[in-house]
């Protein structure tokens, strides 16, 4: 079984699509918590690989200041991603912000999730999310 790769898209509570990101996950049965780090994960290792002047995703890291074009970092550094995804898995059980899989609400970290090329991924963010 080769692996998944969805594109994951974030949204307004509208429905208009803010950012998206392709994550690859390594067979059909996920969970929500999967899902969440691997998304965290991915948008991290890219900016840590390309260091780019914003950082567009889920959290924000500390230290930085929101843009139209992402969250800038005060001085250029690495994101620690294991802090980035904690807080993010906090954030979900706050409801911090909604996660979409084919429409349907996930309601738990530890729910199943079954995937394939045409699932539909949604991030919903209530609130801003900020981190380390």
């Amino acid at each position: 079984m080769s692996a998944i790769t969805l594109t994951i898209k974030d949204e307004t509570a509208g429905g208009k699509t803010t950012n998206e990101i392709n994550v690859s996950f390594a067979s059909e049965l996920t969970t929500v918590k999967e899902i969440i780090t691997a998304r965290v994960t991915a948008e991290v290792d890219q900016y840590n690989n390309k260091m780019p002047e914003y950082f567009k995703g889920l959290v924000e890291p500390g230290d930085a200041e929101r843009t139209l074009n992402g969250f800038k970092l005060k001085e250029k550094r690495k994101v620690d991603a294991e802090k980035q995804c904690l807080i993010a898995l906090d954030a979900f059980q706050k409801n911090g912000f909604f996660l979409l899989v084919d429409n349907i609400q996930s309601e738990s970290l530890e729910q199943m999730v079954v995937i394939n090329t045409n699932t539909n991924i949604s991030f919903v963010k209530l609130t801003p999310l900020v981190g380390g």
